[in-house]
């Protein structure tokens, strides 16, 4: 029997999210083409007005070549500037589409699908790569847009001086556009890709210098760590150069073509120059827009280069944030992994899991999981029911795959086998309603640098001071935190401030206000002492135990009896229920 992948709806790449509608899109769109005829009428009427004044015509002759010179001017800056504006701003509020998008992607992926990214690289890919996105716009669509409407435009306005003189713009426009576009992406075939990961290179071992730098002193490693940045440096550069080589080419190639082109306008158009069918302000007004369309033009091999570098960072944020989440994929009876399969059997609503009384809030059946890239499983062939109110310890040594059952239970880590949330089958339950209903405090819990206010806020975001200082009490934490100040108080970044045990009731009081029915608590004593370990499981226990908290607790070390109702032990992966 298949059970259907409900987690997901389908949804479009990051890197089509990138592009704005076309609502958004189309008035700088509009003003770039307006400002690009405005630059190609600005060179036409400019060639026309010096080659007639050189006649010495009146000056009323000249009146109309004057006014649109001054015209064309003003409306290619006027044109150019709504043109930033309009482009930009839909391009910004596009990339905190795609932000929002990503984020949460990394949201369902995070933490198992996130183990083999380094971390300096995935923050490379959701800074770095995902500002490239924004590129898509303004460097690749709207460069396409503008140069085809011009160059349509310029070859008709040509066409109607000189047929001849038309043909051959528009013979240079199509080699340009060809050999340019062809050796743009020779060129920066592979270019683009090396860049991105070279980059994510370089920004791991920043992050990785930084963070461990009292570590590589006290070693005494820094100056080989230093070396390596700096050779990631330098290759990094050496590939920027030679993709500005290569814009360098491309531009050369297109000058080449400009200056073919107006030759050939220049040959094409002789015979009617001699015959006075064209006159000398029409000649040099034909002979001289093929520079100016060729320009506007020439963007197009740039937008290829462009979209090149998109491309290769697109798929790399992609990589990092897949649509379909670890926890995500369709499973059969037999632990196959299969494909996509269409349909949806999830259970209605969006909060917690119903938890019917007589049935077991967490129920396992041969469940397995494996960490993404390991060769062997983690937890193998668990059985498990956990009923409501039951305080279940879970030990074994360091290794034995009981943090792996506390990332199955939140459903980070994908599972084969049976579990079931209150008697319903977590992959119909979907993912967020069964983190709903699991809460996980982790081994070192994540702590804001903002005030304990904030901290708690975020659980539940219409908590009072007093609900806020009630928790906190609960926790036996209320006189610290009033003897710091009172809730303006900041732990510090990544919680520097305050001591392993405190991060640990902070996050309990920040689990309490959620009102999780089931808590799962992953090794809270680590790194504690025997005496500060003991008295920080039972109060977190008896702070569980009041408010009606279902607990299953993950410990190496062992728990007083009085204090829980069951025991398990893992060992090798394998769980057994302990007499």
């Amino acid at each position: 029997m298949t059970v259907t992948r409900t987690d997901v709806a389908p949804g479009p790449s990051l890197l089509r999210t990138a592009q704005p509608p076309l609502r958004r899109s189309a008035p700088g769109i509009a003003a770039g083409s307006l400002s690009a005829l405005s630059a190609v009428a600005l060179l036409a009427a400019s060639a026309y007005l010096i080659t007639r004044a050189a006649e010495q015509p009146p000056i009323l002759y000249l009146t109309m070549a004057m006014v649109g010179v001054r015209a064309f001017a003003l409306a290619r800056a006027a044109f150019r500037y709504l043109e930033r504006l309009s482009s930009h701003d839909a391009s910004f509020r596009q990339l905190a589409v795609v932000r929002t998008e990503l984020y949460r992607r990394l949201s369902r992926v995070a933490p198992a699908g996130l183990g083999r990214t380094d971390r300096g690289d995935l923050l490379a890919r959701v800074v770095s790569d995902v500002d490239a996105l924004q590129d898509l716009p303004l460097r690749v669509v709207q460069p396409l847009v503008v140069s085809g409407v011009t160059g349509v435009a310029a070859v008709a306005g040509v066409a109607v001086v000189s047929p001849r003189a038309a043909l051959v713009v528009a013979g240079g426009l199509v080699v340009a556009l060809v050999v340019g576009v062809v050796l743009a992406d020779r060129l920066a075939t592979g270019t683009e890709s090396a860049l991105a990961a070279r980059r994510g290179a370089l920004s791991g071992a920043v992050l990785d210098t930084v963070q461990s730098l009292d570590v590589l002193v006290a070693f005494d490693a820094l100056e080989g760590q230093l070396r390596r940045v700096a050779a990631l440096d330098d290759d990094l550069r050496r590939a920027s150069r030679r993709r500005a080589t290569t814009a360098g080419l491309v531009a050369a190639l297109l000058s080449l073509v400009s200056g073919a082109t107006v030759v050939g306008v220049v040959l094409a158009t002789a015979g009617d120059v001699a015959a006075g069918e064209l006159r000398g302000p029409a000649f040099a007004l034909v002979a001289l827009v093929p520079i100016a369309v060729l320009e506007v033009v020439g963007a197009v091999p740039t937008a290829v280069v462009a979209w090149r570098r998109v491309r290769a960072s697109g798929a790399r944020v992609e990589s990092a944030a897949p649509l379909v989440a670890p926890a995500e994929v369709v499973v059969d009876e037999l632990g196959e992994v299969e494909g996509e399969v269409e349909g949806d059997e999830r259970v209605g609503g969006d909060g917690p899991a119903a938890l019917p009384a007589g049935r077991p809030v967490l129920s396992l059946e041969h469940v397995s999981a494996r960490w993404p890239g390991a060769a062997a499983d983690s937890l193998v062939d668990a059985t498990l029911e956990v009923r409501a109110g039951d305080r279940v310890v879970v030990e074994g040594p360091s290794g034995a795959g009981k943090s792996t059952l506390a990332a199955v239970l939140v459903r980070f880590l994908e599972h084969r086998g049976r579990y079931e949330v209150g008697g319903t089958s977590v992959r119909s339950l979907g993912a967020e309603r069964v983190r709903g209903t699991v809460g996980l405090i982790e081994q070192s819990p994540w702590l804001f640098d903002e005030s304990i206010r904030q901290n708690l806020l975020f659980a539940r975001d219409t908590a009072t001071d007093d609900d806020l200082l009630a928790v906190l009490d609960r926790v036996d934490l209320g006189d610290w935190v009033r003897e710091r100040g009172g809730l303006d108080a900041r732990p510090g970044e990544r919680g520097a401030l305050v001591s392993g045990g405190q991060a640990q009731r902070l996050s309990l009081a920040r689990a309490l206000l959620r009102g999780f029915p089931v808590l799962v608590l992953d090794e809270p004593t680590a790194g504690l002492d025997a005496e500060l370990a003991d008295r920080l499981v039972t109060d977190l226990l008896e702070a569980a135990r009041d408010d009606g908290t279902t607990v299953v607790l993950i410990s190496h070390v062992p728990v007083p009896a009085a204090l829980v109702t069951r025991r398990v032990r893992v060992e090798g992966g394998v769980l057994r229920e302990v007499g």
